[in-house]
C-alpha cells in the first residue's frame, strides 16, 4: 500500500567509506532538510534544485554539530521517486550516518520514517517514473556479477523488454477489438475478419510470445551465471581445480579423503559470463554421517547444475567411484546439460588414460592437466569459456531475453490463454468466449510491466531490494 509520508534511509552500503548518502523522499523531505541542515552561506541555502550546497548537520534539540555535509534538493515530479527528494552527502562513518538518519526521523511532527526495502524504487514505480520490469532491472544491476548480466539489466532498464512486451500486448488488444466489433455489431452489415483470420493472427502471436518465453533459459544463465558443479571421487583434485580456477586457496587441500564435506561456492568471469563454481564432497560410499550428508549435497548440486566438471585422478586406476561419476555425467547429459571431464594429476605416473575413460563411457570433452601448476589455468579457462559460450548462446527475439521466473510464468499464462482463444476461434465458439481468453492473455502480459499488478506481487518483488534503494 502506498503511504503518502516521508521516508529516509542510507543509500550507500553499511560500513566506513569516504562518502555516505542519506536519502529522503516524500512531501516533507525539504522541511526535514531545513530543520537538520544549515548552509554555510545562509543567503544561498539549498534553494536552487539539483545543485549541491555545503552546510552543517545540526541536532535541532541540542544545537550540536553532527557533520559537515553537501545537500541537494530534487523537487517532484522529475526526481527519482516522482516525489520531493532530498539527499545529504555526509562523511562515510557508520556513526555519522546513524546520527543523521536518527535526526531525520526525530525531526518533530514532520519527521520521516525508516524506508522499507526497495521502497524508493517502489514509489518510483507507483508514481509512473518506471514500470515494473524496469524496477526489477535496477535490482539486477545491483546484483550483476558479470559484464553480460550488467548489459542485460541495463537493456531492461532502458525499456527494451518493456517495449517488446508492450508491442505484443498491443497486438493482443487489437484482436480483442475485432472481437468486440463482432459482439457489438453482429446484426450490422459490416465486413469483419473471418474466424480463420482471427485464429491465424492469434497463431502468429503465439509464436512471438513463445520465443520470448523460451528466452528464459538464456536470460537466467546471463543474470545468475552458469552454475558448474565439480564432482569426482575423494582426492581426485576437485578442490585444487577450484583453487586453480580462482587463482587463490579458496578450498582446503589435503591428502586425507573426505576433507571437503560441504559445498563451497565462488564465481569467476569467463569472457562476458559468470561461472559459479561449486566444489563438493567426494563421490563414494561412506559410513561417516557428516560426510554422507556432504555427499547427498554433492548429488543435489549436480542435479541442479547447468554444467558438470568431472574430475578423474590419472595417478590411480579406474575405481567404482569413477563409474559413479561417469553415471552423473550421463544423467546430466540426458537433461541437456553440458559437461567437461578433467584428467588431473598429469605430473604423476599415469594409471588412467583418456582412452580408458572413453572406453568406460565418457562422451564429453576430456582435458588432461595438473591442477597444482598455475600455468594450467589458462587452457582450462579457455576450454570452459568456449563451452559456457555455447551453452548461453541460445537465440533470443530481437536480442531480448527474460531472466525472471515471474516473467516466464506470466508469458506461460499468456500462451495458454492465446492457445485457448485460437482453438475457440476455430471451433466457432461465440466471440464472447474467445474475447475472454484474449483479454486474459493481455492481462498476463500487462503483469510483466505492472500495467496489471497486485499488492502481493509488489511486496514479493520489492522485498528482495536493499533498504535505501
Amino acid at each position: 500500500m502506498y503511504l503518502n509520508d516521508t521516508i529516509v534511509a542510507p543509500a550507500t552500503p553499511v560500513g566506513a567509506g569516504a562518502v555516505a548518502i542519506v536519502r529522503m523522499s516524500g512531501p516533507r523531505a525539504f522541511e526535514i532538510l531545513a530543520k537538520i541542515w544549515h548552509p554555510i552561506r545562509p543567503r544561498a541555502g539549498a534553494r536552487e534544485p539539483r545543485k549541491l550546497y555545503l552546510g552543517d548537520v545540526i541536532d535541532p534539540a541540542t544545537g550540536a554539530l553532527i557533520d559537515r555535509a553537501l545537500a541537494v534538493a530534487m523537487p517532484h515530479p522529475a526526481s527519482l521517486t516522482g516525489e520531493d527528494v532530498a539527499e545529504l552527502q555526509c562523511h562515510g562513518g557508520p556513526l555519522v550516518v546513524r546520527r543523521v538518519v536518527a535526526l531525520a526521523i526525530a525531526a518533530g511532527a514532520a519527521g520521516a520514517r525508516m524506508a522499507e526495502p526497495g521502497e524508493f524504487t517502489r514509489r518510483a514505480f507507483l508514481n509512473g517514473r518506471i514500470d515494473l520490469a524496469e524496477a526489477e532491472a535496477i535490482a539486477d544491476i545491483v546484483a550483476a556479477r558479470s559484464d553480460s548480466a550488467l548489459a542485460q539489466a541495463l537493456s531492461h532498464l532502458s525499456g527494451a523488454l518493456s517495449e517488446r512486451v508492450a508491442h505484443l500486448r498491443a497486438q493482443v488488444i487489437a484482436i480483442r477489438a475485432h472481437l468486440e466489433v463482432e459482439i457489438d455489431f453482429s446484426d450490422e452489415d459490416i465486413a469483419m475478419p473471418s474466424r480463420r483470420t482471427v485464429a491465424a493472427d492469434i497463431e502468429r502471436l503465439i509464436a512471438d510470445v513463445a520465443l520470448l518465453h523460451d528466452s528464459f533459459a538464456r536470460g537466467r544463465l546471463i543474470r545468475d551465471g552458469v552454475r558448474a558443479t565439480i564432482v569426482g571421487k575423494p582426492n581426485a583434485g576437485k578442490s585444487s581445480i577450484l583453487n586453480l580456477m580462482l587463482g587463490t586457496d579458496r578450498a582446503i587441500v589435503t591428502a586425507v579423503p573426505g576433507t571437503t564435506r560441504d559445498v563451497i561456492e565462488d564465481s569467476i568471469q569467463l569472457g562476458p559470463y559468470a561461472l559459479v563454481l561449486s566444489d563438493t564432497a567426494g563421490v563414494r560410499e561412506s559410513g561417516d554421517e557428516v560426510e554422507r550428508i556432504g555427499i547427498e549435497r554433492t548429488l543435489r548440486s549436480a542435479r541442479d547444475a547447468d554444467f558438470i566438471i568431472a574430475v578423474f585422478d590419472s595417478s590411480r586406476p579406474f575405481e567404482a567411484e569413477d563409474a559413479d561419476v561417469i553415471a552423473l555425467i550421463h544423467d546430466h547429459r540426458t537433461r541437456d546439460g553440458a559437461a567437461l571431464a578433467i584428467l588431473n594429476k598429469q605430473d604423476l605416473p599415469s594409471k588412467l588414460s583418456a582412452d580408458e575413460l572413453r572406453e568406460r563411457g565418457v562422451r564429453v570433452p576430456i582435458l588432461a592437466i595438473s591442477a597444482i601448476h598455475a600455468e594450467q589455468a589458462p587452457p582450462l579457462r579457455s576450454e570452459l569459456a568456449q563451452m559456457v559460450d555455447a551453452l548461453v548462446a541460445v537465440p533470443a527475439p530481437e536480442g531480448i531475453a527474460i531472466s525472471r521466473a515471474r516473467h516466464r510464468e506470466a508469458l506461460a499464462t499468456a500462451l495458454g490463454a492465446l492457445k485457448n482463444a485460437r482453438d475457440a476461434a476455430l471451433a466457432a465458439i461465440p466471440p464472447e468466449i474467445v474475447a475472454v481468453e484474449v483479454m486474459a492473455a493481455a492481462d498476463a502480459l500487462g503483469a510483466i510491466t505492472g500495467d496489471v499488478s497486485s499488492e502481493d506481487v509488489l511486496d514479493a518483488i520489492f522485498r528482495e531490494f536493499c533498504i535505501g534503494k
